[in-house]
């Protein structure tokens, strides 16, 4: 849907409990409007269909209320109807996902907004004055702010939620994903027009399922017509976290290119390839294999997302687990977590520390700069024993946990993720590790 217009209730009617305003919020297709309204005495989006779509109507809400309640799906209020129309009262927000990030893109004005109406533009700026305090998306240095994260984690968090419900979305994308801003910017899915329950004890729709999702967003196995599962929205969501990250762009490319980029497999991810971690989560979720995507509650704890403290506490715990191997004898952890050393930091990892931190490591043991395993014992004997370190070095490490993590992070960019790989292959079931890998993770 093209966001419009927010602005106070103007001049309407009552049907039931709703009074209905004239000002469009929005539009979408086939004859689909927006309206501002109010239902029972509370402020609502009023989504209005013509009779002719009542099934549709019917669908979204089942599908709404099964979802009720959750943070981060849209809140449907009420139903009412007249002879040509039937109006679903739903919950109120500022803008859409593609509305905030296309507004606070590097350009001071989006070229989709100057292409626009002047009602748009206006509206544009009427967005960004009510939003701009301590509003910050990105960081200087273009990586996704810890607000930012927080709306991403939003969107992974009520498609995990549909996809426990057995629900399908098949329409994830930015103009979908609206914006709270109550108290702190919220992410909500909405618009569940086309949304499928899953049949019981079946994980799919079957082959030659409805047409559905939108040009660009959809998956290959959309595109074709196929047997859609829960992974055509992972799919979709591939694509707007990439959207949100790079400002507005699309991993397929151009409006007009996608559709054919995404059947053949051209995915461009050179905007992230600074961030490891993106690039190993976008090459699971754009994945042309609908087995290989992981799923919505693995997304949420995907190294992406860690902080910083969950991310030295990873290494620290990875650290330790390969302690426990023995050198001498044929290990696949150690092998596995070894042959990632090329990946990982290439060379040797002592070229690339300061001269203070190899002297003091050399006061307790030998390390072999060519080896993960002492890379890794490194960072956890330092984090352990940080307080016991000279206040020099603590200077030089930086403070505990961001400083510590960014020293390591800024020269071993990827090793966090290398490890990752390796632990989430060989220690998935371990108990120490599940936290890392499951709905349990560490908060």
């Amino acid at each position: 849907m093209s966001y419009i217009r927010f602005g106070e209730t103007g001049d309407g009617k009552w049907i039931g409990k709703l009074f209905l305003s004239k000002t469009e919020i929005a539009k979408g297709s086939n004859g689909t409007v927006i309206l501002e309204g109010v239902y029972a005495g509370r402020p609502v989006a009023v989504k209005r269909l013509v009779q002719t779509h009542h099934e549709v109507a019917f669908k979204e809400i089942q599908n709404l209320i099964a979802s009720d309640q959750h943070p981060n799906i849209i809140r449907w209020f009420g139903v009412e109807h007249d002879l040509d129309f039937i109006y679903l009262s739903l919950e109120r927000c500022t803008c859409s996902l593609n509305d905030l990030i296309q507004s606070y893109s590097d350009s001071p004005v989006s070229p989709a907004l100057t292409q626009g109406s002047e009602n748009e533009y206006k509206v544009w700026l009427d967005l960004v004055n009510r939003l701009d305090k301590g509003v910050e998306l990105w960081k200087p240095n273009g990586c996704p702010s810890s607000q930012l994260l927080k709306l991403m984690r939003d969107v992974v968090s009520g498609l995990a939620h549909l996809h426990e419900l057995g629900i399908i979305h098949r329409d994830i994308k930015p103009q979908n994903v609206l914006i709270s801003a109550d108290r702190s910017l919220t992410a909500k899915i909405s618009d569940m027009g086309i949304s499928k329950h899953l049949p019981d004890n079946m994980s799919s729709l079957g082959h030659h399922s409805t047409a559905s999702g939108s040009s660009g967003w959809q998956a290959p196995e959309q595109l074709l017509n196929g047997r859609q599962t829960r992974a055509v929205d992972l799919f979709s969501l591939g694509c707007v976290l990439f959207f949100c990250i790079t400002k507005g762009r699309h991993p397929f490319g151009s409006h007009f290119e996608r559709d054919s980029n995404i059947m053949k497999n051209n995915v461009d991810l050179f905007l992230v390839e600074h961030n490891p971690e993106a690039v190993h989560l976008f090459s699971l979720l754009l994945s042309p294999h609908p087995e290989k995507r992981p799923k919505a509650v693995e997304v949420l704890h995907h190294p992406f997302f860690w902080s910083c403290e969950e991310r030295l506490s990873f290494l620290r715990d990875a650290s330790d687990r390969v302690e426990l191997e023995d050198r001498e004898k044929e290990s696949e952890l150690l092998e596995a977590l070894e042959s990632s050393q090329v990946a990982a930091f290439g060379g040797k990892w002592g070229d690339k520390l300061d001269a203070p931190l190899i002297a003091d490591m050399g006061r307790y043991r030998r390390y072999r700069f060519d080896c993960v395993r002492d890379l890794l014992r490194v960072i956890r004997n330092k984090l352990n024993h940080y307080r016991e370190l000279p206040r020099d070095l603590q200077e030089l490490l930086g403070s505990v946990p961001e400083g510590f993590d960014y020293y390591f992070k800024a020269r071993f960019p990827s090793l966090l993720i290398e490890v990752y790989k390796v632990m989430h292959r060989h220690c998935q079931d371990d108990p120490s590790f599940q936290k890392y890998f499951t709905s349990s993770g560490i908060s």
